[in-house]
């Protein structure tokens, strides 16, 4: 099976591919015998809670409604908690440790022939040097399109490539015949028509490159797409086809239809977590896609003999667009991204995305809400309609399941970690396999096991945020991942440590080295955070040491300190040592274990008085629950705040001390 590179597929061989269906050498009856079509219908960044089959009750997906009353629903399905190790997994139904496309960065430069993984440096705060993704799917690696269009299936990609910038990496070198996509990823070249991709160039951020043609003025891209897809399926409906229909939605730029996006405005969620409209929209844009492509197969008397799967790469995006993250901050008039801040703010104000509750967190993170997604498999006459899984599934189980359900055999000389999930999908039996691991060492770099309803949770190093380096959850009592039951079950996290050990071994995961340039005491405003003020965060700030202080520097407009260190039930106190010769108001804002997000109501203010002197300063927090995430806004903009000490306080006598004055923690 060997691959050659091309210059890309030229719009003129697009269109015969899609149109022709003849072109293909194969009979059409002997192509067509005992043939299963495939379709991979992959939404991005879609959460686990998104739809109605999966109990939201304010987005309105009747279409993907309409496909769980069709297909085994699964509870447990992963994704990898970012796009691009997903979609490398299933194409070659490898952990990401092994393919090791292991972060988003299939939009970037590949890396110089030969160069080594590793950085040659880190910086000397950092104590471990971390293994740098690869940014593109390897070549040599057998992919599942490969081995469907060897056996004779028609296969095209359309939307979100990702795997690859430039043209050698594309979806057209890795067994794709048709492919409808744009480079650079990870969102679409524009939501709306004109999109302005050309036919060659290097791809860039203000140029994109690839095959998507502009349609007519304001046309949106997710239906356009299906258009495509469509044309696809019809253009091959005599033979058997593999449908890559991967959607750039939910992602960002989160371009909308107004139109729907105002049906949603005034809509409220009855649990009260999920009520961003723009969210809303594009999840009504992407479930009528699902019931454009679901009722031509039933047009077209395809529906019986198609294995369809509904998939998302990751779990929703809780972080985007609120006050203080990279895409709001330090925009001003004037920038290139202007008007979608206020768009976004018209809309949704300082609402994330989504919110994945009861699901810990979202999208590049490895609790539950970043890798727990949705998944939904119809194969008529041998999936019962409307049935549930529980079983443990991820996307390196697609490749040899696609592979069992076309009567093809895995190819010779590939490794797959993956197992066919067809005993789970017909009822037949149980998987084989122990363990589930999702290898993810960036951002905040972890790997976890899953095994029965216990995972683990090894971080590589502390971090400010997350201090322990194990966490243990019993999923099936815990499933929000609120209880580490590390310290109170050694037994349970020796045995799954044991099973990463193995893991990495057996995937050959390119574990992170020691920093041998690693200094504890090196000073830079990096350092600080990490070694004088451990489990807090600095945010729109510099953190420096002073003798028996530290000094907060601004530097945005709402300079605060987080923690997740104050798990405390609620009202606290906190006690704040500290000076400002300019003074002025902060406040105290907090979210609960069971809120995704922080609410403008909860937060309290304080006074810190002008001056040279220091100031004790008593603020009551009318924390109702458990605390999760506390932020101190200090009063920095207008001039450095000293502090020597904070201390959060319960009424139960539990407390949380930084004392500077004093150097413990």
């Amino acid at each position: 099976m060997k691959k050659t590179q091309s210059s890309g597929v030229s719009l003129t061989l697009l269109l015969t591919a899609m149109i022709c269906h003849s072109a293909n050498p194969v009979d059409a009856d002997d192509s067509r015998a005992g043939k299963p079509n495939v379709v991979l219908f992959l939404v991005d960044d879609m959460g686990w809670m998104d739809s109605t089959p999966y109990g939201s009750k304010y987005y309105e997906t009747p279409n993907m409604k309409r496909l769980q009353t069709q297909s085994m629903r699964f509870t447990d399905a992963y994704a990898t908690p970012l796009c691009s190790p997903t979609r490398a997994s299933i194409l070659s139904g490898q952990y990401s440790s092994r393919h090791r496309v292991t972060s988003a960065s299939g939009h970037t430069p590949a890396a110089p022939e030969g160069a080594s993984p590793y950085p040659a440096k880190a910086a000397p705060n950092q104590p471990l040097i971390y293994a740098k993704s690869t940014n593109y799917l390897d070549l040599d690696l057998i992919t599942l399109p490969e081995v469907l269009s060897d056996a004779g299936y028609r296969t095209g990609h359309f939307g979100k490539w990702h795997l690859g910038l430039s043209q050698e990496h594309w979806p057209e070198q890795h067994g794709f015949e048709v492919a409808f996509h744009a480079e650079p990823s990870p969102g679409p070249p524009s939501y709306f028509s004109p999109y302005g991709v050309q036919r060659s160039g290097v791809p860039s951020n203000k140029h994109h490159v690839g095959t998507i043609t502009d349609g007519p003025e304001g046309e949106y891209i997710t239906d356009r797409l299906t258009d495509e897809a469509i044309r696809f399926v019809q253009a091959h409906q005599d033979e058997p086809f593999y449908l890559n229909f991967w959607h750039f939605a939910v992602h960002g730029p989160w371009g909308h239809k107004e139109e729907y996006t105002r049906q949603f405005a005034g809509k409220t969620d009855p649990r009260g977590l999920q009520q961003n409209p723009i969210m809303a929209s594009m999840l009504k844009s992407v479930d009528e896609s699902l019931g454009r492509l679901m009722d031509t197969f039933d047009e077209l008397g395809l529906t019986d003999n198609t294995l369809f799967i509904f998939y998302s790469d990751n779990g929703g995006n809780t972080h985007s667009n609120v006050p203080g993250s990279r895409q709001i901050a330090n925009i001003k008039p004037g920038h290139p991204r202007w008007e979608f801040v206020q768009d976004w703010k018209k809309w949704a104000g300082d609402q994330p995305p989504t919110n994945n509750a009861p699901l810990r967190e979202g999208k590049g993170r490895i609790y539950e809400g970043g890798q727990r997604v949705p998944l939904m498999v119809r194969w008529p006459g041998r999936i019962d309609p409307g049935s549930v899984s529980d079983a443990v599934v991820g996307p390196i189980d697609l490749y040899p399941t696609i592979l069992e359900a076309t009567g093809l055999e895995l190819p010779a000389g590939h490794v797959v970690d993956g197992e066919s999930i067809m005993p789970i999908l017909e009822q037949t039996g149980a998987l084989k396999r122990q363990a589930y691991f999702t290898w993810f060492p960036h951002l905040i770099p972890a790997v976890s096991v899953r095994a029965g309803d216990w995972k683990l949770i090894r971080r590589f190093a502390p971090h400010p945020n997350y201090p322990e380096v194990r966490e243990l959850y019993n999923l099936g009592e815990d499933i929000g991942e609120s209880r580490n039951l590390a310290s109170v079950m050694p037994d349970k996290v020796k045995e799954l440590d044991g099973l990463i050990d193995q893991f990495v071994v057996e995937t050959g995961a390119l574990y992170p080295k020691p920093n041998p340039d690693f200094n504890g005491s090196a000073n830079g405003p990096g350092n600080a955070v990490s070694r004088s003020i451990a489990g807090l965060v600095a945010r729109m700030c510099e953190v420096e040491p002073l003798k028996a202080a530290i000094r907060v520097r601004a530097e945005g407009r709402t300079p605060f300190l987080g923690t997740a260190q104050v798990k405390f039930d609620g009202p606290l106190t906190l006690k704040l040592r500290a000076r400002s010769q300019t003074g002025g108001k902060g406040k105290v804002q907090w979210r609960t274990a069971t809120q995704e997000t922080f609410v403008d109501t909860q937060a309290v203010t304080y006074e810190l008085p002008a001056g040279e002197a220091w100031q004790e300063i008593t603020v009551q927090v009318p924390v109702q629950g458990r605390a999760s995430v506390l932020r101190l806004y200090l009063p920095a903009e207008s001039g450095d705040v000293e502090i020597q000490s904070i201390q959060f306080l319960s009424e139960s006598g539990r407390e949380k001390v930084w004392d500077f004055a004093n150097g413990t923690q």
